[in-house]
């Protein structure tokens, strides 16, 4: 079965083995040095100006960053489930939320944004999704961040990048925190989440709040190469060795490049069929088609041709599907994904099959390859 849904991910078979090595103690030398040498390479990753691990998943991490930089109101954009679950986690730590409510399809604009933060001077943060997987939707984070902080210095951007992190180089000038999480492009179990900070969010968390989500104790603990409470060992070193591979396989440069063509060859073999995607502004870290026999092409892709992808929550249950775009993809599994997309519309009579998704994807993924040959 091959798995494409958008997190958990598969995980390499290298990061596997890196992971079935004995269990360290995480009060130890020999884990510190590996702490550290996996510290060292997130903050190529984030490109910030600190970075802490999280025992958690990525809520948690979503968590941490609300109680520990505002302090009055949180701006949260909500399109779909996860904007909607940053202002859930306000409400439930007595902070103010206001919202800027969209359909799932739907992104933010800067001009709305802006305007709330003008209107509304107790909003100290905003909260926002750079890739909202609800229904595979890209935000204008960073020019959003940008017009917030030229507005406003001093109010905390905070960007949920689960679904972002390792999909697409991000911006992170005007962010002050950026989240990921280990089952998405990180192809990790869940488990363990990762906060990148600006300076001057390290600023704004002072003391920290909270206990076990005190980001100040963990900033504290993380600089010395350990952590404020037990560490996720096992996830921690799967993570040094996935950031290791990517450099091995070509940098983050290529991984970023290889999933934008992945994303965009993929749609556009799907459209090709007659399908439609779904977001007005696709991430690429998902294709995501809404269509009405969603749920019957779902089920066919798994128990006909090997494929488990993800369906839709809420009002979008049986009414979209999403393939993942996340990690280290081989194409050949990309085509055989969208050929059975294709094979499973022929078996539900909507088209003969002719091999136009397969055909499509191959020339636009592989076309910047064939004319560098060319050349």
């Amino acid at each position: 079965m091959l798995l494409f849904t958008p997190g958990p991910t598969p995980v390499p078979e290298s990061v596997r083995l890196a992971m079935a090595e004995p269990t360290l103690h995480h009060r130890t030398p020999e884990f510190e040095a590996i702490f550290k040498e996996t510290r060292t390479l997130l903050f190529e990753l984030f490109a910030t100006d600190e970075v802490v691990m999280l025992a958690s998943t990525g809520t948690g991490a979503m968590e941490a960053a609300v109680t520990n930089l505002c302090r009055h109101t949180l701006l949260n954009i909500n399109s779909g489930k996860f904007g909607e679950r940053f202002g859930k986690i306000a409400q439930a730590h007595g902070l103010n939320s206001v919202e800027i409510k969209h359909a799932w399809d739907t992104p933010a604009s800067v001009e709305e944004v802006v305007d709330a933060v003008k209107t509304d001077t107790s909003i100290d943060a905003v909260a926002i999704q750079i890739s909202e997987s609800a229904g595979g939707l890209r935000h204008p984070v960073e020019a959003i961040a940008k017009a917030v902080k030229e507005v406003r210095s001093e109010v905390m951007v905070i960007a949920d990048g689960i679904t972002a992190v390792g999909v697409e180089r991000i911006d992170v000038s005007h962010i002050d925190c950026l989240i990921a999480g280990s089952q998405k492009a990180l192809m990790l179990p869940p488990g363990l989440a990762i906060l990148g900070l600006s300076h001057a969010a390290v600023e704004k968390i002072g003391s920290g709040k909270g206990y076990y989500f005190n980001l100040a104790s963990e900033i504290k603990k993380q600089q010395q190469n350990t952590t404020a409470y037990t560490a996720a060992t096992t996830l921690v070193i799967g993570l040094g060795a996935v950031l290791k591979q990517i450099k091995e396989d070509g940098g983050l440069g290529k991984l970023y490049c290889d999933t934008a063509r992945r994303a965009k060859a993929t749609r556009f073999a799907l459209e090709a069929l007659g399908l439609h995607s779904y977001p007005q502004m696709p991430a690429r870290s998902m294709t995501t088609i809404d269509d009405a026999d969603a749920a019957q092409i779902r089920d066919l892709l798994k128990t006909d041709f090997g494929v488990n992808v993800a369906g839709g929550q809420d009002h979008l249950k049986g009414k979209i599907f999403r393939i993942n775009q996340m990690g280290l993809i081989a194409p050949y599994e990309m085509v055989w994904v969208v050929n059975a997309v294709e094979l499973a519309l022929a078996k539900l009579g909507r088209r003969d099959f002719d091999g136009t998704a397969s055909r499509v994807f191959n020339e636009e993924f592989f076309k910047s390859t064939l004319k560098k040959e060319e050349k």
